[in-house]
């Protein structure tokens, strides 16, 4: 997301090194590139007119500090509006109300919303510890309702049957009282979406608002939209009482002008940002992260966060005891860190988080995938246990059986194996006085596997 808009940002903001102050002259091109840059990345014409009038008019006439030079300054005056754009800070769900509170979801068909159901109850459950009920009142779109029930057992919701059959307000006065049966502490309640804004689904929504009183009402719409998305999100708002945006779809929108457009123009935060298929996929939207990733400038909060909530601490600390004891780290141990990086979206979502990675040139942003890092682990799967344990007995023969057995060339089998002992060494650097220290200077020596950038 953003890919467009931050590579037009950041080669404008590095044509205003060598001035000494910030004015009206020198910093007109980096505002025509900007106000080019937010255009293209189809952020809504209002809002960019806006950003620009405020852009300038803290930029101009503005001393220029001795730790940062005119472009530093011009970035922290553009990532400062962005914020503002955005909504300052994080807009929590509000759920302080007798249980059960009832969140509806509200979107057009196609958007999402069921697939955002499953994800938000998911991240309640995991991270707010909430018992969590769904319901789906859509009785039009075929198979709606089973689609839903599904999401529900894999994400460990308690799903409230319904049929097409029902009325809306009907199945949702008894999805109430059996959230209530059940305990609950939340219903999401998914609710039927038509291909375009019409008087008679508007009407239904806003009949199962008055019914449910719910505490949140959220909008999902799919960010790939672009402008559309907020001014379809203003159409809602306007017919219903809105209290926050869901953008879904967010990883397949590369220019991002959505998240820029739907607060200025609804007035309401946008609280959630779904960026992948997975019903893992779906984190609360914190604009001056995003700011920040915008601008080149990296997100390790949320690769801290991240981290803590999807790296098993338990085999962690197992690795580590064990190699504190003076036990090897096989092939096995390589490939629970290739499964845990896995767990992070891979190696390209994690560096995208890395302050500095748009600065790295085109053709090595390109480089940076991880089919090398899928590859390496279909390798050392094709290995048998004892294999994995003990390394070294992998002689010729044995290479020739894996590499068929993944699909791979010898050369392939021997790069890895090669990696891994250079994982080994790291590792025994870790353990002994200095280790971070050590640690860093062997990932200068490695060399990197296809697909990592040198």
């Amino acid at each position: 997301m953003f890919e467009s808009l931050s590579d037009r940002l950041s080669e404008t903001l590095r044509g205003l090194s060598g001035k000494a102050k910030l004015t009206e002259e020198n910093i007109s091109d980096a505002l025509r590139d900007v106000r080019m840059a937010l255009l293209e990345a189809d952020v809504a014409l209002p809002v960019v007119k806006d950003f620009i009038d405020r852009v300038r008019a803290g930029a101009v006439g503005q001393s220029v500090s001795s730790a940062l030079n005119p472009g530093e300054a011009f970035i922290k005056i553009v990532h400062a509006e962005l914020v503002r754009v955005m909504g300052e800070a994080n807009d929590a769900l509000n759920l302080a109300t007798k249980p059960p509170a009832i969140v509806l979801m509200a979107g057009l068909q196609g958007a999402g919303k069921t697939t955002t159901v499953a994800k938000l109850a998911r991240l309640l459950k995991e991270r707010e510890r909430k018992k969590v009920a769904v319901v789906s009142a859509d009785v039009y779109r075929p198979a709606a309702i089973a689609q839903l029930e599904t999401l529900a057992g894999e994400v460990g919701a308690h799903f409230i049957a319904s049929s097409a059959d029902e009325a809306p307000l009907d199945i949702a006065a008894r999805a109430v009282k059996e959230a209530q049966t059940q305990f609950a502490d939340v219903l999401l309640v998914d609710t039927a979406g038509r291909l375009a804004i019409d008087e008679e689904m508007m009407a239904e929504i806003r009949s199962l608002q008055d019914r449910l009183d719910p505490i949140e009402t959220l909008f999902v719409v799919d960010a790939m939209t672009g402008q559309d998305a907020a001014t379809t999100a203003k159409a809602f708002n306007d017919a219903l009482n809105l209290t926050g945006v869901v953008l879904a779809k967010a990883d397949g929108d590369a220019r991002g002008g959505a998240a820029l457009s739907v607060r200025s123009i609804t007035g309401k935060p946008i609280k959630f940002i779904g960026m992948g298929e997975g019903t893992d996929a779906l984190e609360p939207f914190h604009p001056d992260r995003l700011a920040s990733r915008i601008l080149g400038m990296g997100d390790m909060l949320s690769l801290i966060e991240e981290a803590e909530r999807k790296v098993d601490k338990k085999k962690a600390a197992r690795l580590a005891k064990k190699i504190q004891r003076g036990n090897k780290f096989d092939l096995e141990d390589f490939r629970d860190q290739l499964s845990q990086m896995s767990n992070m979206g891979g190696i390209g979502s994690m560096l995208e988080k890395m302050p500095g990675m748009s600065q790295l040139p085109q053709n090595v942003q390109a480089q940076v995938n991880d089919s090398a890092f899928t590859q390496m682990a279909v390798i050392i799967d094709s290995m048998t246990p004892h294999e994995r344990r003990f390394p070294d007995v992998i002689n010729g023969s044995r290479k020739k059986r894996i590499a068929a057995g993944s699909g791979t060339q010898i050369t392939d089998v021997n790069r890895l194996l090669k990696q891994h002992k250079q994982m080994q060494k790291m590792m025994k650097k870790v353990t002994r006085k200095g280790g971070m220290q050590k640690m860093m200077r062997g990932l200068q020596g490695m060399k990197p596997p296809p697909g990592f950038p040198r």
